[in-house]
């Protein structure tokens, strides 16, 4: 490997090591007075040998941005010695509704539960507190209505580096999920 890439891994490693916080890569290559590209390719070289090698670190790709962070594997031993809690679990009603904000974004409350029929705010409130959803800004209406978007801790959460990733919903899907509905609803109970 030449000596100038060796210098470049060495600043990214850096980098992103200090910041903790995704770092876009068109702010990576300003900083390292590098054309986006090639920067883009040494990334991508850093992640398959962080792979390879087997180390308890790895590059993330989240949108436009790369995160240096631990493997998953090594959550358990992090939090023993730190004493973090364990990631909270997410219930049917906030899968629901995070899956709704996911694949509607930007959303409202109100939309979220009009799709939902039932009331949201218990279940918005714990995805902000779990950093999935945040506040992207607010609908020009009356009220001015709060719009909800995913954030990056939804792509590390769900092993995604982008909102392109997500599986998309086919309208034989949807109809197909209509009918399960529908199906739910109309379930007789014997006594």
């Amino acid at each position: 490997m030449e000596e100038s890439v060796k210098k470049t891994e060495a600043a990214i490693e850096a980098i992103l090591f200090s910041m903790g916080d995704a770092v876009e890569l068109k702010d990576l290559a300003d900083v390292l007075q590098i054309d986006g590209k090639t920067v883009q390719k040494i990334l991508d070289d850093m992640m398959v040998r962080y792979e390879e090698e087997d180390r308890g670190i790895k590059i993330v790709k989240l949108e436009n941005a790369y995160q240096l962070c631990t493997k998953n594997e090594y959550y358990d031993i992090l939090s023993s010695l730190v004493n973090i809690p364990k990631k909270h679990s997410l219930t049917d009603s906030l899968m629901e509704t995070l899956s709704i904000v996911a694949y509607k974004q930007p959303v409202t409350r109100q939309e979220i539960e009009a799709i939902r029929g039932v009331s949201c705010v218990h279940a918005i409130n714990r995805l902000v507190e779990y950093n999935l959803i945040t506040e992207v800004g607010r609908l020009d209406a009356v009220g001015r209505p709060i719009l909800f978007g995913t954030t990056e801790d939804f792509l590390r959460c769900f092993g995604v580096s982008s909102m392109d990733e997500l599986p998309s919903i086919t309208p034989d899907k949807i109809e197909r999920f209509r009918q399960e509905a529908m199906d739910e609803v109309n379930i007789k109970v014997e006594v």
